[in-house]
């Protein structure tokens, strides 16, 4: 089976969302819901806060489901 990856990016930054191994604890959702919103797609939406407060909501993800990569880092 292969792992599904799905990237969302603005020009600061690099979201990556393994949704095969997301636990949905709601730490994303429910710290940060203008960006991380399971009934919506995208599911994420990254001009709805700054590229901060999106890292640290991501820092929190117990899974390991999202990550990042800041760009010109």
């Amino acid at each position: 089976m292969e792992n599904c990856v799905k990237k969302y990016e603005t020009d600061e930054l690099e979201v990556f969302w393994k949704p095969d191994i997301c636990q949905h604890s709601g730490k994303c959702t429910g710290t940060l819901p203008s960006v991380f919103d399971i009934s919506k797609k995208p599911r994420i939406e990254l001009n709805n806060a700054t590229t901060k407060d999106i890292t640290n909501t991501i820092d929190i993800c117990p899974s390991g489901a999202l990550s990042y990569r800041l760009k010109n880092k």
